[in-house]
């Protein structure tokens, strides 16, 4: 009897259409992953409500639905991993997604194998992020925020807090190891490097402008990140890590 992969995560679906979904399942449960699918938005809350899922792949063409809703939606609520399926011409839903905090994207047509392997560099970047920071540092306390690394939640002191992406995670953590040194565009891009999908000057400047806009909505700062301009980015202020007990 052929020996089954271990169980590498939960991935969900959604797909309106039957045979993309038969065929994703069909690959990632042949690369060791547990597959629940959904055809529509619905169907995708109630999996993300009642079980522990680990990645969504979500279908930007969805018929009757706005898949950048459904991402924006996604995003609110969980810091869930996303890589977003799109047509080879939508290059503004593809930026808009990124923007909303997907976390990668493929294009259509697609080979399923391309689908297991972005998977897979989805999780392993998101769980050695986690792993390594859990076991260094279980928190960074700067001005009046708290950044939990166990798990990526930023919370303010007066109360509050937001869940960040995995991007929007790696970013704050190059700040907080770098505090009131100014950081250029590409010293950020070098320390992020192998952790981007496709690290660039504008995914930087979008991942700032996102984190900024969270704080500004919990707590009316956002200016501990501030432009310097011409050169990049500084966090001014004081970090304290709390390492591990």
């Amino acid at each position: 009897m052929q020996n089954q992969p271990a169980m590498q995560g939960h991935v969900a679906v959604l797909d309106d259409d039957p045979n993309v979904r038969d065929a994703l399942r069909s690959c990632l449960e042949a690369g060791g992953y547990r597959v629940s699918e959904a055809s529509d938005s619905k169907q995708l809350q109630k999996l993300l409500a009642g079980s522990k899922i680990d990645l969504v792949t979500l279908d930007l063409g969805l018929q009757g639905e706005d898949g950048l809703a459904i991402a924006r939606e996604i995003r609110a609520a969980s810091a869930v991993p996303i890589i977003m399926i799109t047509g080879r011409s939508d290059l503004i839903d593809r930026v808009v997604g990124l923007e909303l905090g997907a976390d990668d994207y493929i294009s259509k047509p697609f080979h399923v194998r391309e689908v297991l392997a972005r998977v897979r560099s989805v999780l392993r970047r998101t769980e050695g992020v986690a792993a390594k920071e859990s076991g260094k540092v279980a928190r960074y306390q700067f001005r009046d925020w708290t950044l939990d690394c166990n798990c990526r939640e930023l919370k303010a002191a007066r109360g509050g807090s937001t869940l960040l992406t995995d991007g929007e995670f790696n970013l704050l953590v190059a700040f907080l190891r770098n505090a009131k040194r100014t950081l250029s565009r590409d010293e950020l891009l070098n320390l992020l490097k192998g952790q981007e999908w496709n690290a660039n000057d504008r995914l930087i400047d979008n991942q700032v402008g996102r984190l900024k806009r969270k704080m500004f909505e919990l707590n009316g700062d956002s200016e501990v990140i501030k432009n310097v301009r011409g050169i990049g980015y500084v966090l001014a202020a004081d970090v304290v890590a709390h390492k591990v007990s």
